[in-house]
């Protein structure tokens, strides 16, 4: 048990060391503009572009996101699309709360505004970085403040399809498997209806060296020749026999 405790106890003050030092790396990889001139025209840009944004009808994004795309300003169009995503959440615009502007270690800025919505606190940034022609825009970002219970609920859901995804993709994998004894049944089906029927077998003619071997037999041919001789009350002596063919029993079960 105690050993249970002390590692409880080092996984907590592990969490809270990255805290704090993701808390330090945040504070030195940015800090305020010190030019006021630059931070007011910041400031002033975030705001005004926020104010435009909000007030394009719900009806018509799609048709200024489709004129922005064909003007190549791809940037504004990104911008007016997530606010066009998070606008459900947020309710109508109130009012700019606070702005301030942030430069980063890499040299370009953040103008950041924090403003009032029908249903919750919306932060607004804009990024800026430095080029040949000036400053220039490079993106826009949306970040609605929920509430505890809506990110737990949110979670929940995005967990629940996760999960609900997996065990579909597992299920359908299962029926198709069980299904492979009836393909393979089906195939073999297939394949002995294709296959062409056995040819009958022809009865063996009589040959010829059968008769022959009936006419070498001379008792029988003896006993033939006497028998023709005596029916027609003839001599044998002028009676040749060439072949003997043996005929079928039921011609002398009439007789």
């Amino acid at each position: 048990m105690k050993q249970i405790m002390k590692r409880l106890w080092l996984m907590v003050c592990m969490a809270l060391c990255l805290g704090i030092l993701s808390g330090c790396s945040a504070e030195q990889t940015e800090k305020t503009v010190e030019d006021a001139e630059l931070y007011g025209f910041l400031c002033n840009a975030a705001e005004e572009t926020l104010k435009t944004f909000v007030a394009v009808p719900e009806d018509q994004i799609d048709t200024v996101v489709e004129a922005l795309l064909k003007s190549r300003d791809s940037v504004t169009a990104s911008g007016l699309t997530g606010w066009q995503g998070v606008m459900k959440d947020t309710g109508a615009f109130v009012d700019v709360l606070a702005s301030r502007a942030v430069e980063n270690e890499d040299g370009t800025y953040e103008a950041i505004v924090d403003a009032s919505f029908a249903n919750r606190k919306v932060e607004f940034k804009v990024f800026f970085e430095q080029n040949d022609q000036g400053l220039a825009i490079t993106s826009y970002s949306f970040s609605p403040e929920y509430t505890t219970g809506e990110k737990l609920t949110k979670a929940a859901m995005n967990t629940a399809m996760g999960m609900g995804t997996v065990f579909l993709v597992l299920i359908f994998i299962s029926v198709l498997i069980s299904c492979f004894k009836y393909i393979n049944a089906f195939e073999n089906k297939a394949k002995a209806a294709a296959a062409p029927a056995p040819a009958a077998v022809a009865p063996a003619p009589v040959t010829a060296q059968a008769e022959e071997e009936l006419v070498d037999d001379l008792e029988l041919v003896a006993v033939i020749t006497a028998a023709i001789a005596a029916y027609d009350n003839t001599s044998a002596d002028g009676l040749v026999v060439r072949s003997i063919k043996r005929a079928s029993g039921a011609k002398w079960k009439r007789a």
